[in-house]
């Protein structure tokens, strides 16, 4: 329309023509903007879980309710924490007086600790379609994100099932071999002879065994670095990081399986505890505790640690020692340092391996700067080697996995020692 006018003004030499349609159209989209639709009458709820895990994809759902007397339609922009990735936050809506728009997308964090949703935008379409009226929304929204929680539920589902191996998690299917009797079975191949129930197999007329139920109460004491060994990074992720996803899920396991849940952590210092004990509540603690841990610059001491936990706890325990040990001189330390620990619990040294490392020194030599790349990786896997067997000859039980297999070997691990009734 504007065009046309354009010409006209310009063949009939009336500037003054084109200046009124321009502040004609002005005055047009000012009413029909002042007519538009109210952003105000927008109500915005956002809905999420009440802690987001980190990594990996969390569902956002945002309800849109018109409170006015007039439909609404334009488009809607979530805006989530900066340091999240964000699919399709983004929707176009149509809302009727009274009704509700809902949609969904996801968001990945990537660090763990506190953040917020920085609120929303809206533009709404006015009569016409001359103008579009946009408005920030005050919907701003704390969050807290934690190590990776959804992997727990993952977990639930499939120990309900019987399929934990689906994710790497390998447990007997012997009930248990502790001390309490239970009651009595029809004798599978691969049962242990000494548990078959002679006098109820006469009875029968065939081969019978005690079940035996698995110990329960027993504390599970988890001791976790936060120094600076602990700040190397994995696929892109901190150690720290990996260890605390694998930690949660090792905790989650022997509190669904009645046992003592505690945490140290500790650096040059002790920084914080929480003594074992078991339920609900202890998990929510467990959680908070590890949420927003970071790794310092500082060199650790886990001889102060132990120190501190021996004066608070002395009942015998499995305790998880999340740490490095790089090389002989660490191993050596570490068993010297801990030698009354060792005579007391039942410990495990974990680590992180480095796939990157273990894929260099197995990969294959093409010049000669690879040759130069294989020997030092080789030299270094092959003290990590060392350091590991050293720790199992000084009486340390000690595990070293890659970041993927990590919680799966966690949990097959404290499996084996209640099977075995090792506690």
């Amino acid at each position: 329309m504007g065009i046309p006018v354009a010409i006209v003004a310009g063949a009939t030499g009336g500037p003054l023509l084109l200046i009124a349609y321009n502040v004609a159209l002005v005055a047009i989209a000012w009413v029909t903007a002042l007519m538009g639709p109210d952003p105000r009458r927008l109500a915005v709820v956002r809905t999420f879980d009440p802690v987001l895990s980190v990594r990996v994809p969390n569902k956002i759902t945002v309800t849109i309710e018109n409170t006015g007397a007039e439909p609404m339609q334009g488009l809607f922009r979530d805006e989530p924490p900066l340091d999240h990735q964000a699919t399709q936050r983004e929707t176009r809506l149509r809302v009727e007086p009274g009704r509700e728009s809902v949609f969904q997308y996801s968001i990945t964090p990537n660090t763990r600790g506190s953040d917020f949703f920085r609120g929303s935008f809206v533009r709404l379409d006015c009569p016409l379609g001359l103008v579009r009226k946009q408005a920030y929304l005050n919907t701003s929204q704390v969050v807290r994100v934690y190590p990776n929680v959804l992997a727990l539920r993952e977990f639930d589902l499939l120990k309900h099932k019987g399929k934990l191996d689906q994710i790497g998690i390998r447990k007997s299917r012997i009930k248990g071999l502790g001390t309490e009797f239970e009651s009595l079975r029809d004798y599978a191949e691969g049962d242990d002879y000494r548990k078959i129930d002679w006098k109820a197999t006469a009875r029968r007329g065939k081969l019978v065994v005690r079940q035996f139920e698995q110990e329960r109460n027993q504390p599970v004491i988890l001791v976790v670095d936060v120094g600076r060994k602990m700040l190397a990074d994995v696929n892109g992720v901190s150690k720290l990081d990996h260890v605390l996803d694998a930690s949660l899920m090792l905790s989650h396991a022997a509190m669904v399986s009645g046992d003592l849940v505690g945490l140290l952590v500790y650096s040059d210092t002790v920084r914080r505890y929480v003594p074992p004990r078991k339920g609900r509540n202890q998990a929510g603690v467990i959680v908070d505790a590890i949420h927003d841990l970071t790794a310092e610059p500082l060199a650790s001491s886990p001889q102060r640690a132990f120190s501190y936990l021996g004066r608070r706890w002395s009942r015998r325990a499995l305790i998880v020692l999340f740490t490095e040990v790089e090389d002989e001189d660490d191993a050596r330390n570490l068993t010297a340092g801990l030698r009354q620990a060792l005579r007391r619990h039942l410990t495990l040294v974990v680590r992180v391996a480095d796939p990157d490392l273990l894929r260099s020194a197995a990969g294959r030599v093409e010049s000669e700067e690879d040759l130069f790349q294989k020997a030092a990786s080789l030299q270094f896997v092959n003290e990590r080697q060392k350091a590991g067997s050293l720790l199992d000859a000084g009486g340390f039980h000690s595990l070293e996995t890659e970041p993927q297999d990590l919680a799966a070997a966690l949990v097959s691990f404290y499996f084996q020692v209640k099977e075995r009734s090792l506690l």
